[in-house]
């Protein structure tokens, strides 16, 4: 049976230098498709017509056969050869994504928080350089590779960076990509034409608009009036939708997001206290080894309102978890900064004296 594969003719029509290249390359009959064992046969898209084209014996001098349908000869023999010239390419793509991957993770073998971050600035170059390669129809992993830029941004940010200029810069990248990422969907493209916010509030993809109001609301600490004009009702637009989307990411990441927005933000750009605590509670049920949420209360509901018995009880087992090994391990990033808040303010404040 001919092999089949499924090829574009809008992308490829695009490569017009590497295609022209290729063509010098092949003598006669698709010479090249002797490397997919003499047999080759393609259907593509075009429009609305179909094309299938079949070669038997494809070696230089032999007879061609090809059944053609409202294409020239020229274009299939273009899409041909640049299917054979992706494969590289593809393969590539595909390792830079896995060596991506590897060395973002954080959970295989023990966790150095001061080492990890060169891990993390090596996945984020790798992952940029693969992007460009990642064809446009790849939604699955194009959404991967954004996302995971949004969230690696975020955390460089958040976790390593000291100098303002730097941590702006990170996160308008990560709010940039988790952007890019939501409009991989159609539909959020065509209602943010009607209304940016409504959009964020139908969002489909948890992680990037997850990761989309994580990156814009560190962001906008460097851009106050567009905060107050709207960026922050963006912001906590996004982490509602999170958490309709999957309360349980990260370890209740979207209701200790929405929880420590309400909290820190005041009333009247949204801030309530009450709803905060609530958001934080139901992240404690989600994932009790997620340290931030027990810091998150003690920092920005009870100290503010010197409820020094809450304070202290949040901080006692903020501190018990930072000893279990198993709990750090869980979230090997986010607990070592948690930890290091919860031990600040134990100090800072010593069982509220």
């Amino acid at each position: 049976m001919p092999r089949r594969v499924l090829c574009h003719f809008k992308w490829v029509t695009e490569k017009k230098e590497s295609s022209a290249q290729t063509l010098t390359e092949v003598q006669d009959c698709f010479s090249a498709s002797s490397l997919l064992g003499g047999r080759f046969s393609l259907t593509s898209v075009l429009g609305e017509s179909k094309l299938e084209v079949t070669t038997n014996s494809c070696l230089p001098g032999r007879h061609r056969q090809a059944k053609r349908k409202g294409i020239p000869r020229k274009l299939v023999i273009i899409a041909a050869c640049v299917i054979l010239l992706s494969v590289p390419v593809l393969a590539q793509t595909s390792d830079l994504i896995g060596r991506a991957d590897a060395s973002f993770d954080r959970w295989s073998g023990s966790f150095s928080f001061s080492t990890y971050e060169a891990q993390l600035r090596k996945a984020l170059s790798l992952y940029e350089e693969a992007l460009p390669s990642v064809l446009t129809d790849e939604l699955q992993t194009r959404s991967h590779v954004l996302n995971r830029l949004a969230q690696g941004y975020f955390e460089l940010g958040m976790a390593y960076l000291t100098n303002r200029d730097e941590q702006e810069e990170a996160y308008g990248k990560g709010k940039d990509y988790a952007l890019a990422s939501l409009r991989l969907d159609p539909i959020f493209v065509e209602t943010e034409k009607e209304s940016f916010r409504a959009a964020l509030r139908s969002a489909s993809d948890m992680k990037a608009i997850f990761w989309y109001g994580n990156n814009l609301g560190r962001y906008l600490n460097f851009h106050m009036l567009t905060a107050i004009l709207g960026g922050m009702k963006d912001v906590q637009a996004s982490f509602e939708r999170a958490l309709e989307l999957d309360p349980s990411y990260l370890g209740g990441g979207p209701g200790r997001a929405l929880g420590s927005f309400l909290a820190q933000v005041p009333a009247f750009m949204g801030g309530d206290k009450d709803k905060a605590r609530a958001a934080l509670d139901s992240a404690i049920k989600i994932h009790p080894a997620f340290i931030e949420n027990y810091v998150d209360i003690a920092d920005y509901i009870a100290r503010p309102a010197k409820n020094w018995g809450l304070f202290c009880g949040e901080m006692k087992i903020a501190l018990a978890k930072g000893s279990d090994e198993v709990a750090m391990a869980t979230w090997p990033l986010y607990n070592a900064l948690a930890l290091q808040r919860a031990q600040d303010l134990a100090a800072a404040h010593p069982c509220g004296n």
